[in-house]
This record gives structure tokens, sequence and C-alpha cells, in this order.
């Protein structure tokens, strides 16, 4: 099936490692220009690097903090400078720090209100303009398992995360009309160096080696194994693609079948 998406101008956030990274790749091979952001310039300098070698429509890195409003600015300035208009969207960042809901301070939620909701509304803010005079553009919202079930130990994604997929929802209504499919996507456990830290940090807080605590979230998935970060990317760049034309509001739940809600 062709997606639709050669020659069409990505941004993808966080997309030195992990879930963003796998997004960047599965966009470049499909012949997407893929404009990639991290806030650790060597780290995103590999990364690109490792596109490249893989074909497909290239990809450029930048450096720049998601939670700054004047980096995300100059990240989108560049990139239409360079590319031209931004036609896809990928909001996502790195995780925040694992705990319960009164181990943090203020700042600490301040902090991770500006890494995970308020990154998505400025990037959201540079790109549709464009979009909507152009009457075209879609955009994937990245969160967690945690909009649909509360994880344990993580309070700041449980609360904060959710609003991230509101906001996809609210935008996706308000901008169908201009050509603007928004969607939303949810990965599982996913086999990343973020999923690792928190079976880690899980495996402390209940006493157990973080082995018992990966057969435990095993137990957990009706596939009986973590996904591959290229399953996940491979879903998204569908939900970006023109494949999905008719398809805006929605959450995508790449899973294995974790997640039990209905809805």
């Amino acid at each position: 099936m062709d997606l639709g998406l050669k020659g069409k101008v990505a941004m993808v956030a966080g997309a030195s490692k992990g879930l963003g990274f796998s997004v960047a790749c599965a966009l470049a091979q499909e012949g997407a220009l893929v404009s990639m952001v991290s806030r650790d310039s060597a780290a995103i300098a590999a990364a690109t690097r490792r596109i490249e070698k893989l074909g497909g429509g290239g990809a450029f890195g930048f450096t720049a903090d998601v939670r700054s409003s004047d980096g995300i600015k100059q990240w989108h300035r560049e990139t239409a400078d360079r590319l031209g208009p931004v036609d896809l969207l990928v909001t996502n960042s790195g995780g925040p720090p694992a705990g319960p809901t009164l181990s943090f301070d203020d700042q600490v939620w301040q902090s991770a209100f500006e890494l995970l909701l308020l990154s998505a509304l400025r990037m959201v803010r540079e790109v549709i303009p464009s979009m909507a005079e152009r009457k075209r553009g879609s955009i994937v919202m990245l969160t967690s398992s945690s909009v649909k079930q509360p994880i344990a130990n993580l309070a700041l994604s449980n609360v904060l995360r959710p609003s991230v997929a509101a906001l996809a929802k609210t935008l996706a209504n308000e901008y169908a009309n201009h050509g603007i499919r928004v969607n939303h996507a949810v990965p599982g456990r996913i086999e990343t160096a973020r999923v690792r830290e928190i079976d880690e940090a899980n495996s402390k807080k209940q006493g157990i080696t973080v082995e018992e605590q990966r057969k435990l979230s095993l137990a957990s998935i009706p596939m009986a194994r973590y996904g591959d970060p290229d399953e996940f990317g491979r879903a998204v760049a569908f939900l970006l693609s023109d494949a999905a034309s008719y398809i805006t509001g929605a959450t995508l739940q790449v899973d294995g079948g974790m997640i039990q809600t209905l809805a």
C-alpha cells in the first residue's frame, strides 16, 4: 500500500530515540522529509545519520527543548525555511519522573505540565496556520496507556497525559473542516529505554528483580510480549498518511491487547 507520504514534510519531536525515533524512521522510509528535534545535540545528530543510511526521504536534525516556546518556534521556522510548509506533525516528549502523587512539589508538577501538555499545544500553534491555509495537514499526538488506565507509580503521567488526549480530540473537532486531521496514538509496553526505566523503578518499589517485574508486565499483555518500536512507528505513519484520510479524533492503541478499557 502506498501511504502517500513521499515528499511530505514532517516534524517529529523527541526523535533522537525511542518511539519518536521509530516514527521518524517509518516516515523517512515512506519518502517523507523528516525534521527531528531533541535537546541532546549529539543524540539527534546520531539519530539523523542512522535514518539517512536507511534511504527514503531523508532526515534533518535540530536541537531544542520542547519545554521552550522559543525553541519550538525556531525549530518550526528552520524546518519551513529548509524543507517547506509542514504537512505532518508528531508531538512527543520524554516522560516525567516516576513516583506517587504527593511525592512531587509544585515545581515538578509545573515542569511536567510544560513537558507533556504545553509543548504539544505550542507545536500545534506553529503548524496549524499554514495547514489551514493549504486545507491539508495531519497531526498525531503520542501519549501513554495512562490516558486509558492509571499506571502504578506514574502519577504525573496519569494526571497530565489525559489532557493531551483531550487536546487532540478538541483540535480534531475544531479543524476537521479546515482539512486537518488530529489523532492520538497510545503505546502499550514497547521495548524502549523509557519502559526499561519504568520497569526498574517499579521493581525497586516492590522489592523484586527487574526480571520479575517484567514477567508481571508480560502477564497483563494478551500477546505475551513487549512491542517492537518499529511496530509502533509503522502504525503512527499509517495514521498520519493519506491511507487514513477519513480518520480524525481517533485513539489508536498499539499495545498487544494490554489495555482492557472498552472506550
